[in-house]
């Protein structure tokens, strides 16, 4: 049994048993009777995550709690959460946790009636906001760049990056009093 990619395989026959490798010598580990049943490349992974822990748990002491940093990411093709909750007065912080350019431009047909209009760049309305993106890239957030909002009205209050809209970045803050 020959199996693609990273993994590594025991299938067990009986009494006997057979190991499974082939990655095109990507794992260097000796295949034996006595190896685990699974096996996909343990040094490599191990190192990984033991860096990785001691990145996480070195950022978490220092920072206190990651959550505390922001409280909307952008990815690649959408903000985390897609829906926030908030309440009146509450300050929101968008973060550009992606290596795309993003917007936090609101909808103005979609914020309550006295809401203080919002998007980076600081523009006052959302067509002011989708000309300056169009002609200069303007309210563009680059890799940790953050923006700001104070929310001072109760409601629904929805909002798009501007260049992925079309592929569904929206999302909704909702402010309750």
């Amino acid at each position: 049994m020959i199996l693609e990619g990273r993994l590594a395989a025991r299938v067990r026959l009986g009494a006997k048993s057979l190991s499974t490798l082939r990655s095109v010598g990507a794992n260097r580990d000796i295949q034996t009777p006595e190896a685990p049943i699974i096996d996909m490349h343990r040094r490599r992974f191990l190192g990984r995550v033991g860096a990785a822990s001691v990145a996480v748990g070195g950022s978490l002491s220092v920072a206190g709690c990651l959550a505390d940093e922001y409280d909307v990411g952008m990815l690649a093709s959408g903000y985390v959460p897609a829906e926030l909750t908030v309440e009146v007065g509450d300050t929101v912080v968008w973060e550009n946790t992606s290596s795309r350019g993003h917007t936090v431009t609101a909808y103005q047909a979609a914020i309550p009636d006295a809401a203080t209009y919002f998007a980076s760049g600081g523009f006052d309305t959302e067509s002011a906001a989708r000309e300056a993106w169009t002609t200069d890239f303007g309210g563009r957030l680059d890799t940790g760049d953050r923006f700001t909002h104070e929310f001072g009205v109760a409601g629904r209050h929805d909002y798009v990056c501007i260049p992925h809209e079309t592929g569904g970045m929206y999302a909704t803050v909702f402010v309750e009093e």
